[in-house]
């Protein structure tokens, strides 16, 4: 993406956004000091430039039986272009894996895996992260207990 020009207004923008993405153009542009029809214009462009990526709701992964978080880290065979390529394509067709890094480290990758229980994430394990062919090593660390998920950025 190329870099994009956010000001102080399209700031205020953003955290009121990430406060409640809910707000409607009008109570947004109020709780910015703006009047509507400019506010949505820059509400618009920054959805058209990939600043605001889009809308989403937090829901807690216990009531919906996803009570297990695990860190998956992933060392790749060969350090080549193309295996972390094939790689990070994998992962991101696995619905299990809400989040992925390419990191430095021990790890090459590093991604947060969601599951019921136990049961399911050696499922997951056997059945598909250990099948991938670039993969050398995999490492998991689980969640016993989640601190601070999905906060806002510090705009």
């Amino acid at each position: 993406m190329a870099e994009v020009a956010v000001d102080e207004t399209d700031l205020r923008i953003l955290k009121a956004l990430q406060r409640d993405g809910r707000l409607s153009n009008v109570e947004l542009a109020e709780a910015v000091n703006l009047s509507p029809s400019p506010c949505l214009r820059r509400t618009k462009r920054m959805q058209e430039e990939g600043v605001i990526r889009g809308y989403r709701v937090d829901i807690d992964r216990n009531a919906v039986e996803l009570g297990l978080t695990v860190f998956v880290g992933f060392k790749v065979l060969q350090h080549t272009r193309e295996n972390a390529d094939r790689l990070s394509a994998a992962l991101d067709e696995i619905p299990e894996v809400v989040s992925c890094f390419m990191v430095s480290g021990e790890d090459d990758f590093l991604a947060e895996v969601v599951v019921k229980d136990l049961a399911a994430y050696e499922r997951l394990l056997s059945e598909r992260l250990l099948t991938l062919p670039m993969v050398a090593g995999i490492r998991s660390n689980f969640a016993l207990r989640s601190i601070k998920t999905a906060a806002p950025l510090p705009l």
